[in-house]
């Protein structure tokens, strides 16, 4: 409800973006549609892109199946991520109300691009729409960082949105030397890590970029005339 701390919010994390090194399509300064919001948790943030991912897939087979009625389509949508990943992955897919998929890590407990391809091609058999993947830099348990890299080619190829849930390690890559472990997050969507764990800030400080925001404004899109403004539409 207040257009100027928008605008300051849009500018404050392109400079955090900076430090941490994203590519620049996730930034607001890069003149794309791409820019940054604080989320209160990472949960939201993975329930936000999961609902960014849905409408935006929605749409498409909408686009293609005109005959096809929402709660068809819905019923077709699996997203996936994971065994280790956050229990918040899976809730953001119950109050999504799409099927998502927990697969089962390597030996070092990372989610790799076969299982991911191989899940996909099974449900693509049985008639589902794979729509919406999450990686994650740094589970809970363990610290395990997911094959992001490997994982992007996959979601890129087939055209699904990848979602990087860095909220325990992702303040790791201000410093360059760790940045090795987010290589691939060029091929995401969407990126969000926490920094009131590691960076001494106060909750609640998700901060999540999106390369499109205009999935997340859609899905969430009520637009009174007071509050329009320059900034519009340039981050959700």
């Amino acid at each position: 409800a207040s257009p100027a701390c928008t605008e300051l919010e849009v500018v404050m994390l392109d400079w955090l973006g900076q430090m941490l090194g994203l590519p620049e399509p996730f930034l607001a300064r890069s003149g794309g549609e791409g820019g940054g919001v604080i989320q209160g948790t990472a949960s939201e943030a993975t329930l936000v892109a999961l609902l960014g991912a849905k409408a935006r897939m929605m749409q498409r087979v909408k686009e293609q199946h005109p005959e096809w009625s929402e709660t068809d389509i819905l019923g077709k949508l699996v997203g996936y991520c994971n065994k280790q990943a956050h229990s918040s992955v899976e809730r953001a897919g119950l109050l999504g109300g799409v099927k998502l998929r927990s697969l089962q890590p390597d030996s070092k407990r990372r989610l790799r691009a076969d299982t991911l391809r191989e899940a996909m091609d099974e449900d693509l058999r049985n008639g589902l729409i794979p729509f919406y993947v999450v990686a994650t830099l740094g589970t809970t348990s363990s610290c395990a960082f997911d094959a992001l890299d490997e994982i992007g080619d996959v979601c890129n190829s087939r055209d699904v949105w990848l979602h990087v849930d860095a909220a325990y390690a992702g303040s790791a890559f201000i410093c360059p030397e760790y940045r090795y472990l987010m290589k691939g997050v060029e091929k995401a969507d969407s990126f969000n890590f926490n920094p009131h764990k590691w960076m001494l800030v106060n909750f609640d400080c998700s901060a999540m970029w999106l390369k499109q925001p205009r999935w997340i404004v859609d899905a969430f899109n009520v637009d009174p005339l007071y509050l329009k403004h320059d900034m519009q539409g340039s981050a959700p």
